[in-house]
């Protein structure tokens, strides 16, 4: 077992509990470790777990023009200048919470965004919150992952090792596949950023969209 990280229940000896020290790394090294984990929020309804099939990393000022922290902190990204392990939460066009892993130590400004994955648990309370959709599209997409989960937009800057939450990642790196960004315009959608890692032929991935304004 790797240091920084603490077996999960004994029923469970595939997946671990990490600890912060765990989450105090680069974005891209922590964006790929990151599938196959199984994210639960505890909400007043009830539980609900998502394990993680595809996930994009965003690294900080001056380094990556697809991230929200690129031209420096604002009230909005603070969460992001903020030590790894807590929730970055925002909202987007008026109507959605997307929903990322702070990255690395205090001070720099990475993260993780949840694209998509899979209900493993509560899924009768998950598909109340999407009654239209199918159940392999309950969680595939950062919106309605985060939609799914039942997690507000009130939760931004949360601790992701305390209650509501809990975080379980697997002991070993899963087999992954990479590429770039979806949906991002300019010059953070390229190839050169090749930061969006999935779980091959897994039913919670996405649809890639390329951003047409993307270089």
């Amino acid at each position: 077992m790797a240091t920084g990280e603490r077996m999960a229940r004994a029923d469970d000896a595939t997946l671990v509990h990490p600890d912060r020290a765990w989450f105090l790394r680069d974005s891209v090294a922590l964006a790929p470790l990151l599938l196959g984990a199984v994210l639960a929020y505890e909400s007043d309804e009830g539980r609900v777990a998502v394990r993680l099939s595809e996930v994009e990393a965003y690294r900080g000022v001056g380094v990556d023009p697809g991230s929200h922290a690129f031209r420096g902190p604002t009230a909005r990204n603070a969460v992001m200048f903020g030590e790894g392990g807590h929730l970055y939460a925002y909202f987007t066009y008026g109507m959605h919470t997307c929903l990322n892993i702070v990255a690395d130590h205090a001070g720099t400004s990475g993260g993780v965004l949840l694209r998509g994955g899979t209900i493993v648990d509560g899924i009768e309370l998950a598909r109340s919150r999407r009654p239209r959709s199918t159940e392999r599209d309950l969680a595939r997409g950062p919106a309605r992952l985060a939609q799914a989960l039942g997690v507000p937009l009130a939760r931004n800057g949360s601790d992701l090792l305390a209650p509501p939450f809990e975080l379980r990642v697997p002991v070993e790196p899963l087999p992954r596949e990479t590429g770039p960004r979806t949906g991002i315009a300019g010059a953070g959608g390229a190839v050169a950023f090749p930061w969006r890692f999935w779980l091959p032929g897994d039913a919670g991935v996405s649809i890639y969209r390329r951003h047409p304004k993307s270089h």
